[in-house]
């Protein structure tokens, strides 16, 4: 696969699986939780796509704290084997919408990025630079 493609591919990951997480996984470590896919990077070989979710509206959100509550880590742990033992139907759903020869293998993780951004806020306040 080349680079476009790829990108492409990683979009309709993305779209497909923020979709059925609205409406059709109906895991209870999942329910009442609202979770973003954030991003999709597909492997150049096509074989592998990493899933990167972010769990909305929890406690981490609440504060604008660099480090994770306890319970925090273990509201992503929950979400993560949630995620993963619906991967197969996922899976299944992408390889039914996008006609490709092989559908990819789905990983999913945490986004950091959000809790990194409001760390770095953080230290710059606390710098108070003008």
């Amino acid at each position: 696969m080349k680079g476009h493609r790829v990108g492409r591919l990683g979009e309709e990951i993305r779209r497909i699986v923020s979709s059925m997480l609205l409406t059709e996984i109906k895991d209870p470590r999942l329910a009442g939780k609202l979770i973003s896919v954030t991003g999709v990077d597909v492997t150049s070989d096509g074989s592998y796509a990493t899933c990167y979710v972010t769990v909305l509206g929890s406690s981490a959100d609440d504060k604008i704290q660099g480090d994770d509550s306890e319970e925090q880590k273990q509201e992503n742990k929950e979400v993560l084997e949630g995620l993963k033992s619906a991967s197969g139907i996922i899976r299944r759903e992408v390889g039914n919408q996008i006609k490709i020869r092989h559908t990819p293998e789905l990983i999913f993780k945490i986004d950091e990025s959000m809790a990194y951004g409001r760390r770095i806020d953080q230290v710059i306040k606390e710098l108070d630079i003008k």
